[in-house]
């Protein structure tokens, strides 16, 4: 490991308890409109739908509703789990003869398909896949919402007209896709300043915030309107006119097919408990895979996780990870992965808790950083590039196609420990989602940890082939004994770029909540609602 950081300095973000509900989210000011919905008396998925919302008008360059996703819901009265399926599709209308490869090599962005002649499958309008963000906040608001449709989407609305504050975590995310931001007008305009990333000011009155009228009018309507206005009316139909008239595909009559699907979660046996994941095309098959092979792995050691644990999670994912990968084509430990798993992503997890012991992990994504990085001039919304998710090179199993549906990295659960308590957990971060979910479960289920034990204690990766990644606060045996059998490097949690993932979580013990962020999202925050 070669950097420049302090070997000395302390990061600690405690965990949070509450008899109330709680929203663990990477946006504080997210969960707090999440936690304000539970303390109105909304239910955990009342509280879903309006963070869901917040965090696209907040943190635009993770998801919004140009985006997808699934979540997966606890519902404590009928003692039931399901799953909502959200995730993106390529549109019918797109044709695969308008994605020619270039002879230029494999594409950029650290993905291993070949490369399409101007990148057109990576950003700008042509990789633009059906949304889905929208379509699954409507199926769960009519299954379990007690609150109105207008009233969750009302802090949306009123954080989009004070515009997007600008900050240093906000500058550090612009300048990592400005490049391609300024390509676009409309993008552009939304997110840079003289076509350069904004910068917040020294003076600690001054405030710096770029205007987010078109948004603001976008929401505003969608809350008026309805859901499925943005899938079958006026904003349908100014969303497809953006996009066609800069070239892309995708159509009004592509968003009026878009449905969220029901779907049953895969029910994972565990050291005595259940963990229900995501089924098909995400993460939680391979979730399953990696669950099987660690619970006969190790046995659970007393004071936590030792070398033998330590060894047993990384033996367990890249096996799950060779097993899942070998049915997608070659087996050349890279390109088996798919672009989904080699690829860095623009993810965001929360979990939410109420006080009934309803409970809820959401993942939503728009893919790359920013998407797209295409903002539609009318709506002002960030759109996804969910086409990049597909080979574009024809004749495999994940080769591009109109009106397939995406392959994802993201892997939510709830699960059921021995002792009863239950925890809801995800994680952004591309590939390194599925191991940090792994460990965290191990280390609640397994281990018997709090929240605050938890996602306070070090995590390996073992996502990147046969490298291995430690954090450099593990204990030394443990280092030694990873070090002296695979190939190892260490990392330090840190910001940008991303070495682990970033994961959000919410435990129920009883009748008392508890939630907790990774310590080192310099905006995330669990809010237990007041």
């Amino acid at each position: 490991m070669s950097d420049q950081f302090s070997n000395s300095q302390v990061i600690r973000k405690p965990a949070v308890s509450s008899k109330g509900g709680i929203v663990a989210a990477q946006s504080r000011k997210a969960a707090e409109v999440g936690a304000e919905v539970l303390a109105a008396g909304g239910d955990c998925v009342d509280a879903v739908i309006a963070t869901t919302f917040a965090l696209g008008v907040l943190e635009p360059w993770m998801s919004g509703v140009g985006g997808g996703g699934a979540m997966v819901l606890y519902r404590a009265r009928e003692n039931r789990v399901e799953v909502i399926d959200y995730g993106m599709r390529a549109p019918d209308s797109l044709r695969v003869e308008d994605y020619p490869l270039s002879p230029s090599g494999i594409a950029s962005d650290i993905f291993p398909w070949a490369r399409v002649k101007d990148d057109r499958n990576l950003h700008g309008p042509g990789s633009i896949a059906v949304p889905g963000v929208v379509a699954g906040m409507e199926e769960a608001h009519r299954r379990h919402a007690k609150l109105a449709w207008k009233e969750l989407l009302a802090p949306s609305v009123k954080l989009a007209g004070e515009g997007l504050l600008v900050d240093w975590w906000t500058t550090a995310m612009v300048s990592s896709s400005a490049a391609d931001l300024r390509r676009y007008p409309a993008s552009a305009a939304a997110y840079l300043q003289d076509g350069l990333p904004p910068n917040p000011q020294w003076g600690i009155k001054s405030v710096v915030r770029m205007p987010q009228d078109r948004l603001k009018a976008t929401m505003t309507q969608l809350a008026a309107a309805g859901p499925r206005d943005f899938y079958e009316g006026d904003l349908a139909r100014s969303i497809a006119d953006d996009i066609q008239a800069a070239g892309g595909a995708l159509s009004v009559r592509d968003l009026a097919a878009f449905r969220a699907h029901l779907r049953e979660p895969l029910a994972i046996p565990y050291r005595g408990g259940t963990v229900y994941a995501t089924p098909e095309l995400t993460a939680g098959p391979t979730m399953a895979r990696t669950l099987g092979l660690l619970q006969k792995a190790f046995e659970p050691a007393r004071g936590g996780p030792d070398a033998a644990a330590y060894t047993a999670y990384v033996e367990a994912l890249q096996a799950a990870y060779r097993e899942r990968l070998k049915d997608m084509g070659d087996v050349d430990g890279r390109r088996s992965l798919g672009a989904e798993a080699i690829a860095p992503a623009c993810t965001t997890h929360f979990s939410a808790v109420d006080r009934d012991g309803n409970m809820a992990a959401v993942t939503q994504t728009l893919l790359s950083t920013f998407g797209s990085k295409f903002v539609t001039p009318n709506t002002g919304l960030t759109m996804n590039n969910g086409i990049m998710w597909f080979d574009p090179t024809p004749g495999n199993p994940n080769s591009l196609a109109g009106g397939k549906r995406c392959l994802t990295n993201y892997t939510p659960v709830v699960a059921e420990a021995a002792d009863g308590r239950r925890v809801a957990v995800g994680a952004s971060g591309g590939r390194r989602i599925l191991p940090a979910v792994s460990q965290l479960l191990s280390f609640v289920m397994d281990f018997g940890m709090d929240l605050d034990a938890a996602i306070h204690q070090p995590r390996i990766d073992a996502s990147e082939g046969a490298v291995v990644i430690g954090d450099v606060r593990l204990p030394q045996p443990v280092r030694e004994a990873l070090r002296g059998r695979y190939d190892y490097e260490e990392a330090r949690i840190q910001n940008l770029p991303l070495k682990f993932a970033c994961p959000s979580l919410v435990l129920r013990n009883g009748d008392t909540n508890s939630g907790a962020t990774e310590p080192f999202q310099p905006w995330g925050d669990a809010v237990a609602e007041r």
